[in-house]
């Protein structure tokens, strides 16, 4: 039998079963009778009976890498870049979230210990690494890294310890070891990326969003986005980290990460503000935190705002929004297309988004008209603010992306002040 244990921080859950035509899934009994025991997943909920199809293949598989990188790394594992069974054997050790899939061999029911440490890199290594790691995303086949990251861009989560006396040492997660960071090395072919992340992600949390501590850095010759991880908390003891379970948009709402985009059959916005409804325990708090998302993107000119960019963190029987991630203003690349990935109301463009555009979601979304026009204005408002008080954000090496933000945030709240009620 082909099978992988499923582990939750250690402890484990079910198995995954290959079972040639396609993959199933069921959890262990002692797992169904453990106090205060979590589903993976919306679409797997506690049972005892076996999953299979769809819903297996919607979770499991959204945990692995896209596109050309899922391509790549097929290639330098030597299996096929459609066989997720495969690929979460060989990199399914350190994925999103509080899940690690492990080889049966040695992991009995119950808690498991896996953990093998860490390689700790020198400076020169590691820039070493950041220019192999597009030929080798995830660096997929080297001994004792089973590395896994959702996305399209290339990644690698790390371990980076600060000591007391200020020296910080970075290191690769071995075995099922948990990773505190992500480093994105910046594509050849978008030039600015990192610094273009970093000041978004820093203008959200400037203006009162729930938004991921990154920054951006030079790493030999590569610009490099590091982000802490925010499914990573400090273990009690204060020894190492604990993973804390994270599910995105697509994978709670049953979309393969193949169709993260509306205009390709994935979710909308209407279906995300539903999500959140049903299935926040706090969902009062966390369709704000939804709205200031969709108005963010709008005002900082980001179109790829996708189903798989919005997650939910799950902590004992809390389920909550996690704090945004990937906000990049993708208009600062005139060649990049401003559809955006998941309409407002009938606007399907980054240039077309106006205040009667957040009227019609409004309906959609069953949210007040009244409220939504009130929170655009002190979002852009905040944005402005923030912008004109530059110590609060990173330095931009040019211009264009404070300049397209401002001008929108400008012309929204202008459009925003003259719309009716």
């Amino acid at each position: 039998m082909n099978a992988l244990a499923v582990q939750w921080n250690g402890s484990r859950v079910g198995l995954l079963v290959d079972e040639g035509s396609q993959l199933s899934f069921r959890y262990d009994e002692a797992w169904l009778a453990a106090a205060g025991a979590c589903a993976l997943s919306r679409q797997l909920p506690l049972r005892p009976e076996e999953f299979s199809g769809r819903p297996v293949v919607v979770f499991f598989g959204g945990l692995l890498p896209e596109a050309d990188a899922r391509d790549q790394i097929a290639r330098n594992l030597g299996i096929s870049a459609d066989n997720d069974f495969a690929m979460l054997e060989r990199i399914g050790g350190e994925c999103a979230g509080a899940i690690s899939l492990m080889p049966l061999t040695g992991t009995p029911a119950g808690t498991l210990s896996n953990r093998e440490g860490v390689r700790w890199l020198g400076a020169d290594e590691l820039a070493v690494v950041m220019e192999r790691l597009p030929q080798r995303p995830l660096l997929a086949g080297e001994e004792g890294l089973r590395l896994s990251l959702a996305g399209a861009q290339v990644k690698l989560p790390v371990v980076i310890e600060d000591s007391a006396d200020g020296i910080r040492r970075v290191g690769l997660p071995l075995g099922d070891t948990p990773s505190t960071h992500i480093i994105k090395p910046e594509p050849s072919r978008f030039p600015g990326l990192a610094e273009n992340e970093a000041w978004c992600m820093a203008l959200a949390r400037a203006i009162g969003c729930d938004a991921a501590e990154v920054r951006e850095e030079r790493i030999g010759g590569v610009p490099c986005l590091i982000a802490r991880r925010y499914d990573r908390l400090p273990e009690a003891s204060g020894q190492g980290v604990r993973r804390v379970h994270q599910e995105d948009f697509c994978q709670a709402m049953g979309y393969p990460s193949s169709r993260k985009y509306q205009q390709e059959g994935g979710p909308s916005l209407r279906e995300c503000f539903q999500l959140v409804r049903e299935w926040s325990t706090a969902p009062v708090l966390d369709i704000a935190r939804l709205l200031d998302a969709v108005i963010f993107s709008v005002v900082t000119g980001n179109a790829d705002a996708h189903g798989k960019n919005h997650s939910f963190l799950y902590e004992k029987s809390s389920r909550r929004m996690a704090p945004l991630y990937d906000q990049v203003c993708t208009m600062a690349w005139p060649e990049l297309s401003t559809t955006l990935s998941m309409k407002i109301g009938s606007a399907s463009t980054l240039a077309e988004v106006s205040p009667e555009h957040f009227k019609q979601l409004c309906g959609q979304a069953k949210l007040g008209w009244p409220m939504v026009r009130e929170r655009i204005r002190d979002r852009c408002e905040r944005v402005i603010d923030a912008i004109g008080d530059g110590r609060r954000l990173p330095e931009l090496r040019t211009g264009r992306v404070r300049e397209i933000v401002t001008q929108r945030a400008a012309r929204m709240l202008d459009l925003t002040d003259k719309a009716g009620g």
